[in-house]
């Protein structure tokens, strides 16, 4: 087949698929806050939200970061977001369950981390709520997930909030607007690398 023919047939197939985007597109007209759940075993559930924490950023919302089992504050994404007042950041969490080794004091935290994210699910104001390592939380039932899914589900009608963490439960899922499986497919740590700064932290 000729340089020609190629040529033309690829325009062709754009066209076509060029239509059926702009059909789909044109189909979208409703606008609300989105509900996001980013699970799954593989790395990048919380990254994927930071860059969506990014995005809204850029486009000049107020956001709000609350995180639930972390518990250090030595992260490179803390020490860049909170630089910007548009950031509400809290850390929330005592460090992971194998470490705190405390179910009390993990169900404290969790309650306590609620507490928090509740006040910003409640403010109007607050384009973008990240609720990092809440499915942890949920599938570890520190949490009541009634209680979060009705506060989620009463949040400002423009609110976008994003949920990360792994095992997300199925009742989440199904409220969820949008939902992403990271499947683990190779990672440095098999390989004995340590957690590298700027890439895990």
């Amino acid at each position: 087949m000729s340089g020609t023919d190629l040529n033309r047939r690829h325009a062709a197939r754009m066209a076509r698929k060029k239509a059926l985007i702009d059909s789909k597109i044109e189909a979208a007209n409703i606008e609300r806050g989105l509900l996001l759940v980013n699970t799954g075993n593989g790395k990048g559930k919380s990254t994927a939200a930071f860059g969506l924490l990014a995005r809204a950023l850029g486009h000049g919302m107020k956001t709000a970061v609350v995180q639930f089992v972390k518990g250090r504050s030595d992260t490179g994404e803390e020490a860049f977001f909170k630089q910007n007042p548009s950031v509400d950041w809290h850390v929330m969490g005592e460090g992971f369950t194998w470490e705190t080794q405390n179910r009390e004091r993990d169900i404290a935290a969790a309650q306590q981390g609620w507490e928090v994210a509740r006040t910003h699910l409640q403010d109007t104001a607050i384009g973008l709520v990240v609720l990092d390592e809440l499915n942890i939380v949920l599938k570890s039932k520190y949490l009541d997930l009634d209680t979060v899914l009705d506060d989620l589900v009463a949040r400002p009608s423009m609110q976008h909030v994003v949920v990360t963490g792994r095992a997300a439960p199925a009742e989440l899922v199904a409220l969820a607007d949008t939902v992403t499986d990271m499947t683990p497919i190779k990672h440095a740590f098999e390989a004995g690398v340590q957690a590298m700064p700027g890439v895990e932290w």
